[in-house]
């Protein structure tokens, strides 16, 4: 079994959703994109032999107008429920309203995480203004995937980004999961440590070509993360079969791509 933690629910009802400008800053950066239905998704998922993906939904409404509604993620798991899960979106700054929704969005829509993008809330996972999310979150006892790096939304800025930032989250919730994608990059030495440091911080792989992916990295994950890491694409940026491909084609060492790809995504997740 292979299951892609992290990809994006880029249909055509969700790309009408985005803001023009950021639209269009994503077509100029990933010029040959589609823009798929969600039969493309699990076409995709089928080429690479992927059996499970999470699809995650953005609220992002009260500083960008930007949503990816959790209805149009529950609908669209709906359809293909042994294939998909869903990850819900909350916007912090609408306050206990967010810790309403995502609380729906869970033990109504049977959503399975939360997806914070801190560039586009304009604020750093470490501000208080995000606590009591996850506070929510700790006590539906799901996962928060966190945005880290480097990113393409035109008028954000990446500062709002730093893996460092989810060390303070870790300690101050030691009981909530968290995940750090993309690996921080171009902050990954600092990402490195900061999974290293905390039990509670897994990290994946998204939204990379695996042969671009730096030689630190690779190597914690052939050690001493090898438990904490987690396969993902950020599909449609990158096939997936792409990216199985360019992974089976890296040294990892014997049993590790399972832990990557099956182990530890299962783990996560609670399948």
């Amino acid at each position: 079994m292979i299951i892609d933690t992290h990809s994006q629910l880029f249909t055509r009802e969700a790309i009408e959703s985005f803001p023009k400008e950021m639209a269009a800053s994503y077509k100029a950066m990933f010029k040959d994109m589609a823009l798929p239905e969600i039969e493309d998704t699990i076409k995709d998922m089928d080429a690479a032999g992927v059996d499970r993906a999470v699809v995650v939904g953005i609220d992002a409404e009260t500083t960008f107008k930007y949503k990816v509604s959790n209805d149009l993620v529950a609908r669209t798991v709906g359809q293909y429920p042994d294939r998909l899960l869903g990850f819900a979106g909350a916007d912090p700054h609408k306050g206990k309203l967010a810790c309403d929704e995502l609380e729906r969005a869970v033990t109504t829509l049977g959503l399975k995480g939360l997806k914070i993008l801190p560039h586009l809330h304009l604020l750093r996972p470490n501000d208080p203004k995000m606590y009591p999310l996850y506070e929510t979150a700790r006590g539906l006892g799901i996962p928060v995937l966190f945005h880290t790096g480097t990113q393409f939304h035109a008028g954000t800025k990446i500062k709002y980004c730093r893996p460092i930032d989810l060390d303070e989250v870790a300690v101050d919730f030691p009981g909530l999961t968290l995940v750090m994608a993309h690996f921080g990059y171009p902050w990954f030495h600092e990402g490195l440590s900061v999974v290293l440091r905390n039990p509670n911080i897994y990290f994946n792989i998204a939204g990379w070509s695996p042969k671009r992916i730096p030689e630190d990295v690779i190597r914690h994950i052939n050690g001493p993360l090898r438990a904490k890491a987690l396969f993902g694409s950020d599909y449609p940026l990158l096939t997936r079969e792409r990216i199985v491909r360019e992974l089976k084609a890296l040294s990892f060492q014997d049993g590790i791509l399972e832990m990557l790809m099956t182990e530890n995504p299962k783990r996560l997740l609670g399948l």
